[in-house]
């Protein structure tokens, strides 16, 4: 008699947790979403826009933390399973992500994996000459576009989850107005560097929509991802560059290497041209958590006021 009661108190309890379970997840059987998502992001740009917009109603994972390059950034074991685990998974695209790829096309057969980049229309992507029919990854860096990215976001979440649509509509505007203090912000500071000074110098070339939206020239010594390589000529132009131009300050970057910026301020050394370090920028991954830097609106204003401070 006791072992029909253990067994059935077991098979009760079982049953319980299974349905506890199953009513957090989807329902495959009416298509229904569970109470609250689990969306994973790949870079902390991302994550940031979608914390923004999903406030306590969801869980939201960024695969990519400070310091990380997500042009080298290879696929872990726990990444794989926060990918398996994922309701919905947004990622930037326009091969920001590298070998992520593949991973990624093969999960959009089983959820939502929605590609940031497709929030834009063609004619706002950055051409570039170094890969033909490709553009420019970096969107993060013109605020502007970062605006329409935040509200494509923000209508996949409202259709996605309905039951919170209107409270992912709400966040999302709010977010939108904070971005746009932060666009007219950024414009006016950097018109306060005198418009010959207007020069930004980075180890690789990640600020072109910064460049184009805020009327900056911008030069990185490699190209559009860190796998690229650079070579003698490359320092050898850069060098010109600067000393011709007496460009007083270069910068270096989180998630680069500072190798070849140094290389560079050597080269201009020896040519008798003294050019500094302006400090360090957040490119391709935010600053820690715990920090203002660890959100877009944080890095953005840090990257700014450095900026601004080396080349007035």
């Amino acid at each position: 008699m006791n072992n029909k009661i253990n067994f059935f108190s077991i098979l009760i309890i079982v049953l319980v947790l299974s349905s506890t379970l199953f009513s957090c997840g989807y329902d495959n059987s009416n298509n229904t979403i569970k109470e609250k998502l689990t969306i994973v992001t790949t870079t902390g740009m991302i994550g940031d826009a979608v914390s923004n917009i999903v406030g306590n109603k969801a869980e939201v994972i960024s695969l990519m933390g400070p310091g990380v390059d997500p042009h080298l950034y290879k696929v872990t074991q726990s990444d794989i399973k926060n990918l398996l685990n994922a309701d919905v998974i947004f990622y930037n695209g326009l091969h920001l992500e590298g070998k992520m790829g593949k991973v990624l096309a093969q999960m959009s057969a089983e959820k939502p994996v929605i590609a940031i980049y497709n929030g834009l229309a063609e004619n706002q992507l950055r051409a570039t000459s170094e890969f033909k029919g490709n553009y420019d990854p970096h969107l993060w860096f013109s605020v502007q576009l970062w605006t329409d990215v935040v509200r494509f976001i923000g209508e996949n979440l409202a259709e996605i989850d309905q039951a919170h649509s209107s409270f992912y509509q709400a966040n999302t505007e709010q977010h939108v107005e904070e971005l746009t203090f932060l666009h007219t912000w950024t414009t006016e500071q950097i018109n306060t560097i005198p418009v010959q000074q207007r020069v930004l110098i980075t180890a690789h070339d990640a600020f072109g929509y910064f460049g184009r939206e805020y009327g900056m020239e911008v030069k990185g010594l490699q190209g559009l991802s860190t796998a690229a390589e650079y070579g003698l000529k490359d320092v050898i132009n850069m060098v010109d560059y600067i000393t011709e131009n007496k460009i007083k300050a270069v910068f270096v970057e989180s998630s680069v290497s500072d190798r070849s910026i140094k290389a560079v301020m050597e080269g201009c050394k020896d040519k008798g041209h003294s050019v500094i370090i302006g400090g360090t920028l957040f490119s391709d991954a935010m600053g820690a958590e715990n920090k203002p830097e660890g959100t877009y609106i944080g890095m953005v204003k840090y990257n700014v006021t450095t900026i601004v401070e080396a080349l007035k």
